[in-house]
């Protein structure tokens, strides 16, 4: 099982499901097209990354000891009703500009999770990207923030916790007393929803092990 991503909380929540994945960050432009709406875009990101790793893999000299790897690839969004989407601040300032924003409104979080076979000995597609069998699908939870004030916004941002997180907060750390109500997956804001990812695994690969792993509460 190879992971599309270095991010410590996704790691941690994909250990869950009782797997210790090989570490490949993709390296892809997460630059939003023109017109395309938040849920297209998540599912397009995590679609990219995983074809990244596939064509990382082609190039590997041990291309034919990753066959049949199966490569997980996620991204995370942070979005509004309107269509505005807010990626990682670029700095403090940023960071407080998203926070006015969200703050006192429900906001949506997204996360586009891509499941491909990597298959070594598999004739290339018309783009380029390796052959595969392939399945995308998205996760949507609604988040809804207190009425923040100025005070409070300047010391979450001081907390040095918002510099790597879509929309400049972590559900799991400090950014949890920002929340008043959630609806959905929790640990699809963290970063990843494992509950549908375990069910989308078992339905990919026929093993019942992930998600029987995971309600046992052990790494099998």
């Amino acid at each position: 099982m190879i992971l599309a991503s270095q991010s410590p909380r996704r790691l941690e929540l994909i250990a869950s499901l009782g797997i210790t994945p090989q570490v490949i960050p993709a390296d892809i432009d997460e630059s939003r097209k023109p017109n395309e709406t938040p849920l297209a875009l998540v599912k397009r990101l995590a679609q990219e990354k995983a074809i990244a790793v596939c064509r990382h893999l082609m190039s590997d000299a041990q291309a034919a000891e990753k066959n049949n790897e199966i490569v997980i690839a996620a991204d995370t969004i942070v979005w509004t009703k309107d269509g505005t989407v807010f990626g990682k601040p670029k700095d403090p300032e940023d960071a407080k500009r998203m926070l006015r924003e969200l703050s006192g409104k429900t906001h949506f979080v997204s996360t586009g999770v891509a499941l491909r076979r990597f298959k070594a000995f598999a004739s290339s597609s018309p783009k380029g990207a390796p052959s595969v069998i392939a399945v995308s699908f998205v996760q949507t939870t609604e988040v809804t923030f207190y009425q923040l004030s100025e005070d409070e916004i300047a010391a979450y941002v001081a907390s040095g916790e918002t510099s790597d997180k879509a929309g400049a907060y972590g559900i799991q750390g400090q950014g949890r007393f920002l929340v008043q109500e959630i609806k959905g997956d929790y640990e699809n804001v963290v970063g990843l929803p494992v509950s549908l990812l375990a069910r989308e695994l078992v339905k990919f690969t026929g093993n019942h092990n992930y998600l029987e792993c995971a309600l046992e509460g052990h790494a099998s």
